[in-house]
């Protein structure tokens, strides 16, 4: 690993490693293995064949329990699209979504775009996925916002660490309303969207915390029985959503006892310490990489003399 990298962690893991505790719930121990109704289809394109051996590959069950911590129940069958850059499908997506899930059993991956936020391995695609397909099998016909869609699968597959929470302390200062988050989400561009999809998570994760691990799927299932989302959301958690908005806020802003996050000037006096550690190494690396080259294009006498030097 770089060691402006290692340098770029540590800087991360200072600002925010209290609050990670702070805001997301504990996770349920493991289940047993799933036992439920399941198939999967997976279609892809000769090229992509190695990847949808891993799909087929993945345990049901490593679906299953994340989406049951939630209250929420594995699709009986899943459909899995695999689609190559380049096809016709692709070229009208957005190059940064990397997943789509279509009604509750559908879901298109673009296997190439992986490794972006908030995707970080295939398997975290086809789970994020997965908690939309399910989202909206336990919400029958009644709608659930993007927000709480992509708050959840996000919340389920615990695909933000704590690097997405620099990002999320900053965008959590502006005390946005839901609203501005669904507006963020329309915007189509990749800052303001992975912006919305943090502050969405952080939203969920407070509200499990607060509220319990299952709450997303018992709002569904009001929502399937007639209830708007506002209506279900209230009566779960005995909050409007933009109270309970400024409550996940106020987890961010609120640590008292962490001086260096809640001041603004100290954060970036360790930020720009750290960058100027990072630039010195960085250009140390290059200049000695340079000199081995150099040595390496030296007559093989020079070299010789050089080293008995």
């Amino acid at each position: 690993m770089l060691v402006d990298e290692v340098l770029a962690r540590c800087l991360v893991a200072l600002l925010v490693w209290p609050l990670a505790a702070a805001a997301q719930p504990a996770r349920g121990s493991a289940l047993d293995p799933y036992s439920g109704p399941y198939t999967l289809r997976v279609d892809a394109p000769p090229a992509l064949a190695g990847v949808a051996a891993r799909v087929e590959a993945i345990d049901p069950a490593s679906l299953a329990r994340p989406l049951a911590s939630a209250g929420l129940q594995l699709p009986p069958h899943l459909h899995v699209i695999l689609v190559a850059d380049g096809h016709e499908v692709a070229n009208r997506t957005p190059s940064w979504i990397a997943g789509q899930a279509f009604g509750t059993d559908t879901m298109v991956i673009y296997p190439q775009r992986i490794g972006s936020y908030p995707y970080d391995s295939l398997e975290s695609v086809v789970l994020h996925e997965a908690v939309h397909l399910a989202l909206t099998l336990r919400a029958g016909q009644g709608s659930l916002p993007r927000w709480f869609h992509e708050g959840v699968a996000v919340s389920v597959e615990s695909g933000w660490g704590v690097g997405s929470q620099v990002r999320l302390l900053w965008a959590a200062a502006h005390d946005p309303r839901m609203d501005d988050v669904a507006l963020l989400f329309e915007s189509g561009a990749v800052p303001e969207t992975t912006t919305a999809y943090l502050l969405s998570a952080a939203l969920v994760e407070d509200i499990r915390r607060r509220h319990g691990l299952t709450v997303p799927g018992t709002i569904a299932a009001r929502v399937a029985g007639g209830e708007s989302f506002e209506r279900a959301f209230a009566i779960e958690t005995g909050e409007t959503v933009n109270q309970a908005a400024a409550q996940a806020w106020r987890v961010y802003r609120g640590v008292r006892w962490l001086p260096i996050v809640t001041s603004p000037s100290g954060v970036w006096g360790v930020i720009l310490g750290l960058a100027a550690v990072a630039f010195v190494v960085r250009l140390r690396r290059r200049w000695q990489r340079r000199r081995e080259w150099d040595e390496d294009d030296l007559p093989e006498e020079a070299r010789e003399s050089k080293e008995i030097m």
